[in-house]
């Protein structure tokens, strides 16, 4: 009788230790018991950064634990997207994923991560536009003027972008396919230095993120032409977009960030993380401060991100083909 009692005891005692080591299974009442990490695919200072410094000191308010933004730059927010892929799955590791990261690169080069299977999608978190901004000098003012003046000389006018594949980039192939221009592509290394030779008179035209272009607009130092979303911009709200334009209508290009946390993170950290996530997203305090830079907060269920990434791999796929982009 004892014997049989002991192999019931080795039993129970085994069980409870798998499901000890089981991730999400025990314990998943209790989570958060440390500080979390977001880690975010580029440097302090720029767009994807502020978003992720918005949003972390309220999130931790949520699970009242801090969350840590983690900065690993390089390669178009692709290193930060691999280390994120394969860190471990127990809702301790977030990640604020890119439109570059997350749909264009893996489009254009081989990534060491699959967007889909590799990641589990909490929340889209905000969405922000790019915009059409000018030196003074350039002699065009609207889309139109810049169509205009573009097929009055092919290929004379250059355009700037953050780099090659960004969404700056895609933004402008798309409006040489819609428009059927013939602008040439200038890629820098980063919006920041971008930005610099646009002021300096060195490149006419730049297809920058929002809240790189709105402080030197109000400050006089360039032009605002357009920007790309689908509605204005209510940091810049006289400035119309791009589908404003005659022959434009259905031009979009937004850029965007969302929440994803590595495949395999259990369901019920994955439903808390949803839950305050999307809280820290319609807060009023997170929405205004995102509002002033142009970017818009966007909170959504995961199955709907899901479903947008799929729906923005079909669209910009389509431009990267017809564009022939390729890592160089």
């Amino acid at each position: 009788m004892m014997t049989l009692l002991n192999r019931f005891a080795a039993f129970f005692a085994t069980c409870a230790a798998l499901l000890a080591l089981t991730p999400g299974i025990a314990g998943a009442d209790e989570y958060p018991t440390r500080p979390v990490r977001m880690i975010v695919g580029f440097p302090p200072g720029g767009a994807t950064d502020l978003v992720a410094r918005a949003i972390a000191p309220k999130l931790g308010e949520a699970l009242k634990q801090q969350v840590i933004v983690d900065n690993r730059a390089g390669a178009n927010g692709t290193i930060g997207a691999a280390l994120a892929a394969a860190a471990t799955p127990d809702g301790y590791n977030l990640h604020l994923g890119t439109l570059g990261a997350l749909v264009i690169s893996p489009a254009i080069t081989k990534v060491p991560y699959d967007p889909i299977r590799d990641f589990a999608t909490i929340s889209l978190a905000v969405q922000l536009q790019n915009m059409f901004l000018a030196h003074p000098s350039l002699a065009a003012k609207t889309i139109p003027e810049l169509i205009a003046l573009e097929k009055k000389k092919p290929g004379a006018l250059n355009y700037a972008s953050s780099g090659l594949g960004s969404p700056g980039h895609l933004a402008g192939e798309l409006f040489k396919s819609m428009a059927k221009v013939e602008m040439v592509h200038i890629p820098y290394k980063g919006g920041a230095p971008a930005l610099t030779d646009l002021l300096g008179g060195q490149v006419p035209l730049f297809v920058a993120v929002i809240s790189t272009g709105v402080p030197p607009v109000k400050a006089g130092k360039a032009v605002a032409i357009a920007v790309t979303g689908a509605k204005r911009s209510s940091a810049l709200p006289d400035v119309p977009t791009v589908a404003e334009s005659p022959g434009m209508k259905g031009y979009e290009a937004s850029n965007w960030y969302g929440m994803v946390a590595p495949a395999g993170t259990p369901k019920p950290v994955l439903e808390r993380l949803h839950k305050d996530v999307s809280a820290t997203l319609n807060s009023a305090e997170v929405r205004d401060a995102m509002r002033a830079r142009g970017i818009e907060t966007a909170a959504s269920t995961p199955e709907e991100f899901s479903a947008y990434i799929k729906s923005e791999t079909a669209k910009w796929g389509k431009v990267i083909r017809a564009a022939n982009l390729k890592a160089r």
